[in-house]
């Protein structure tokens, strides 16, 4: 025999109706407004704000639109994903997410001798992760290089010389301007070569900034001496570059 229904139960027994079930879910939602983002909402470790508007205005190309820009850290530089429609050459649209990493512009330079037919590189440890999978050593044979830092190019590059080889840089030769990772990374780099005098640096002297972590040894390499080592302990292509670039159009030729 079906049981009417409420009977047997008590009060405080009595079944709640579905819709209060459904009240109670709603209850036990968080509605909070979401925590302010550093770099976007309020100001990042370096003072940043509204990171999420860069790239939002793009109008050079009339195949892109932007639909969104998103950033996911700005601990020190900045990982964005931008979603965008894009044309194909059949005029079709499809909607595609990229991921960028934006880390400013730099630049970097070689310093050369003619007359000795030597280079100034600087063989620094390595504090990036980056490279110990597969440089064993942490050591990294490159040109004197750096960020801008809100600087032009050719004051940027006479600064970072200076501080990591010790030589003042006189006049600069600007070389080329080149993205070295266009699909993932923002930085375009600024290449410039200038002449130093053999003697003025010592081969094997200490440079760079100590309170950024930069242990640098000057290493003054004959020319021809540079260019057999490309491949085999020097991999940095900025580097390969520039000495490619002396090799052929520069100094070397």
């Amino acid at each position: 025999m079906t049981e009417p229904a409420g009977e047997g139960q008590g009060e405080g027994e009595r079944m709640p109706p579905a819709d209060a079930d459904n009240a109670a879910a709603r209850g036990a939602v968080d509605v909070s407004v979401p925590a302010p983002q550093p770099g976007v909402d309020v100001p990042d470790r370096r003072g940043r704000t509204a990171l999420d508007r860069v790239g939002r205005d793009l109008a050079r190309n009339p195949r892109v639109r932007v639909r969104d820009v998103r950033v996911l850290t700005s601990n020190w530089y900045v990982t964005r994903v931008t979603n965008f429609d894009f044309q194909h050459a059949d005029g079709s649209w499809t909607t595609e997410e990229r991921e960028t990493y934006d880390r400013g512009d730099g630049a970097c330079i070689l310093l050369y001798d003619v007359a000795a037919r030597t280079v100034l590189l600087t063989p620094a440890s390595s504090a990036s992760p980056s490279t110990w999978t597969t440089t064993p050593t942490a050591m990294f044979i490159e040109t004197a290089a750096g960020l801008l830092d809100e600087d032009d190019s050719e004051t940027a590059i006479r600064r970072e010389a200076e501080e990591e080889t010790g030589h003042p840089v006189g006049e600069v030769e600007h070389v080329f301007d080149v993205y070295m990772s266009p699909g993932s990374v923002t930085e375009k780099l600024h290449f410039f070569a200038a002449p130093y005098v053999r003697g003025t640096v010592l081969d094997g002297s200490r440079a760079g900034l100590a309170d950024e972590g930069e242990d640098i040894e000057v290493l003054e390499l004959p020319f021809d001496d540079a260019l057999d080592r490309i491949s085999s302990d020097i991999v940095d292509a900025k580097t390969i570059m520039l000495l490619q670039w002396a090799a052929l159009r520069g100094p070397g030729a």
